[in-house]
């Protein structure tokens, strides 16, 4: 089956990336290297998304011509920051994935079609 993961970042998650020191955050980025590495035969697509200021939003609207606005569609405290797509047997692996996960504090699971 494949799930997508999302990745999701917070705001203390953010911040607390942005206070660590260049060590401390290239240590950080290195256990995200070695998660793909670990799960290279699971994965099947991944991306690192833009930050949410960069969003462009089309609201679709019954009748009439789409909105297009700058930035996200939503204001939040969480911003999905990147995804990887996985093959794995059912939800149960997609969770144990999941849970290996070393970054954002969030990772929403979805079955992807």
């Amino acid at each position: 089956m494949k799930y997508v993961l999302m990745f999701v970042e917070t705001e203390q998650f953010a911040k607390e990336l942005e206070a660590m020191g260049e060590l401390e955050r290239e240590t950080a980025y290195e256990a995200v290297g070695r998660w793909f590495a670990d799960h290279a035969d699971q994965i099947t697509h991944h991306t690192h998304l833009a930050p949410a200021h960069t969003a462009t939003t089309m609201r679709m609207r019954a009748g009439a011509e789409p909105v297009v606005t700058d930035g996200p569609f939503v204001e939040g405290k969480e911003v999905v920051s990147g995804y990887v797509e996985v093959e794995v047997a059912d939800l149960d692996e997609a969770l144990r994935l999941a849970r290996t996960w070393p970054a954002c504090p969030l990772v929403e699971i979805r079955p992807a079609g």
